[in-house]
């Protein structure tokens, strides 16, 4: 079969001439045919192709340029986020650095308040350990008197009715009483002698 094929187109050949070159008529349909595909590639699919390619460059060129806006506005606000959080570290920081002095502060009004107080509260104390002895050594006179008085007028055989006398020897025993009270603490205090 391949062999009348070859045959065929060698009888067309020897027509024509030339059995490699089709008949005019085919290249002239041909021609025209080339013509107007080319014709409609150039005037209408090729504007269509070129407009769908120039609207789709134009989207991608759009997202990029969105794209580019979007990561600007990212870096912004990262920017305005990390300023943010370093004002607040450093606000907070200050927060506690103010409410260490107030702590601080606090203690030591405190100290000096609690100070205050006991040095009052001891005074205070002292004053009223000043007044009850001071109450004591009174109430302590007048009844170690009357009992000296009584002791006296015991020892004496009569009593000693006269207020002065009484006054003057009960005054001059407390008065021996503190002498020899004080000797015994001097003695105390000096040690015992080698």
């Amino acid at each position: 079969m391949l062999n009348a094929l070859v045959t065929l187109a060698a009888e067309e050949g020897a027509e024509t001439g030339n059995p490699l070159l089709p008949a005019t008529y085919d290249i002239v349909w041909s021609g025209i045919c080339f013509v107007i595909i080319v014709l409609v590639v150039v005037f209408y699919a090729l504007p269509r192709v070129t407009k769908v390619l120039d609207k789709r460059s134009a989207a991608i060129e759009g997202n990029i340029a969105k794209a580019d806006e979007a990561q600007r506005q990212a870096e912004a606000a990262l920017e305005e986020y990390t300023a943010q959080l370093a004002e607040a570290r450093k606000e907070a920081g200050e927060i506690r650095e103010a409410a260490r002095e107030d702590g601080k502060k606090i203690v030591a009004e405190a100290r000096d308040t609690a100070t205050t107080e006991a040095a009052r509260v001891t005074a205070a104390a002292h004053t009223q350990i000043e007044a009850e002895r001071q109450s004591a050594l009174v109430s302590l006179r007048s009844e170690v008197g009357t009992l000296a008085i009584d002791l006296a007028g015991n020892v004496i055989g009569e009593a000693l009715t006269d207020d002065q006398k009484a006054q003057s020897v009960v005054d001059r025993f407390l008065a021996d009483l503190e002498k020899s009270e004080l000797q015994k603490s001097a003695g105390a205090s000096q040690g015992p002698v080698a």
